[in-house]
Formats: C-alpha cells, sequence, structure tokens
C-alpha cells in the first residue's frame, strides 16, 4: 500500500501527465514520447512516471506495446485497451490494409452524405496540410489527420469511433522499413491527387464516387507497400 507521500507523489505526476496529453493535443492513436524524453519534459523519475502511465493504462486512457511504445486511446475505451495491445502483435500490414479498405470507403461514403459546410472546410484544410508537409514525417501525421477528418465528417460517433480504434492498432503494427528517396513527398505524389478526388466527392455530396475514391487512394498506399491491391 502506498504510503500519504507516495500518493501525493503519484497524483502530482498524474495530473503533470495529464496536463502535457492536453498540452500536445494528442489524438487517439498517437503514440507518447518515449519515456527517456518524458522524464526530461516533466522533470519526474523513472519510477514516479511508470507509477503515473500504469494509473492512465488502469483507466483505459493509454495502452502500451511493448517495443513500440505508449499510444492514446479512444475515449471511453476502458477495457478494450487490452485487446488492442493484444491485436497490434497478431495483426500483419497486410491484414490492416485489407481492414482499412473495407471500412474506409465506408466512411467516406457516409462523409459525402453527411458532411456539413464546415466539415467540408475542415477537410480542405487537412488536405493542404498534408500537401505542405515537409518531410516525410510531418506528411504522415498529416495524412493521418485528413483521414480521420473524413471519419468526423461522417457525424457518426460511431464510424468515428471505428476509424479511431482501427487507426489506433495501425500506429502500432510493425511495419517494415520504407525506403525514401527524397526528404519529403514530391509535389507529383499519387496520394495528393487521390486526396483532392475523396475531398471533390464529398463537397460534392457523391457518395458513390467518395467510395471509388477512398477505395483507389487506399489501393494505391497497398500496391505501393506491398505491390498488391
Amino acid at each position: 500500500m502506498l504510503t500519504r507521500l507516495e500518493t501525493a507523489e503519484r497524483d502530482s505526476a498524474l495530473d503533470k501527465l495529464r496536463a502535457f496529453i492536453e498540452a500536445g493535443d494528442y489524438a487517439p492513436g498517437d503514440r507518447l514520447p518515449p519515456e527517456r524524453e518524458l522524464i526530461v519534459s516533466l522533470d519526474m523519475s523513472r519510477t514516479t512516471l511508470r507509477k503515473a502511465l500504469d494509473a492512465l493504462e488502469r483507466e483505459g486512457a493509454i495502452w502500451r506495446h511493448v517495443g513500440k511504445g505508449t499510444f492514446i486511446a479512444a475515449q471511453g475505451a476502458g477495457r478494450a485497451t487490452s485487446r488492442l495491445a493484444e491485436l497490434s502483435q497478431q495483426v500483419t500490414p497486410v491484414h490492416l490494409m485489407r481492414a482499412r479498405l473495407s471500412l474506409e470507403p465506408a466512411i467516406a461514403r457516409e462523409a459525402a452524405i453527411n458532411a456539413s459546410d464546415g466539415a467540408v472546410t475542415r477537410l480542405k484544410l487537412a488536405r493542404d496540410r498534408a500537401a505542405r508537409a515537409d518531410s516525410w514525417n510531418d506528411y504522415e501525421a498529416q495524412d493521418d489527420a485528413f483521414h480521420r477528418t473524413v471519419a468526423l465528417a461522417t457525424d457518426n460517433p460511431l464510424m468515428l469511433a471505428l476509424f479511431d480504434q482501427l487507426n489506433q492498432v495501425r500506429r502500432a503494427v510493425a511495419w517494415n522499413s520504407v525506403v525514401r528517396v527524397s526528404d519529403k513527398p514530391p509535389s507529383n505524389h499519387s496520394s495528393f491527387a487521390e486526396h483532392d478526388r475523396i475531398v471533390a466527392a464529398i463537397e460534392a455530396r457523391d457518395p458513390a464516387t467518395a467510395h471509388a475514391a477512398m477505395r483507389e487512394h487506399l489501393g494505391s498506399v497497398s500496391a505501393r507497400l506491398f505491390g498488391e491491391y
């Protein structure tokens, strides 16, 4: 049992860790910095940090994958986080892409039916941020944000929750190293035009075309990664 002093220390560390996550605007599926960085950023010992992380994991706010890191859980995930951790170790990149090809075109279709004008504006901004990325890491983060913005545009909390669950597993799946021949995506990177077609279909309220455009986009990504669609 923790002493009163130890409890106060843990609670203080927990408050600092929560504030750090909130200030960093982390979304479900985002990976927290490594422990060695958090120790410096939060000015606490490794033992204290781990106690705070343990508490957040029990709450279902985060989940951990051995060898990959600590990830933000979907809001209200609770005990499901342990299942996500298990899945992330069982799912292959091919499994993941097949699941994305099944779910995300349907999400794009729903976005075309239900997106508000504001949602379309946010989607265009997310598309443009991805196109302006100045590194591959930045592009991957902005591309991720673009796909989540499509899910938000469905105005369907269940569709968004399904996307977040899939995306959390995607973040933790062990991908093989992708060889990059440039520092950032080239101006003719195929995903830019594919994003344009997705946005145009959603803005036009054309569900069938939005579904097809998202499937084409993910198929193109799959082909680049695995040589298959």
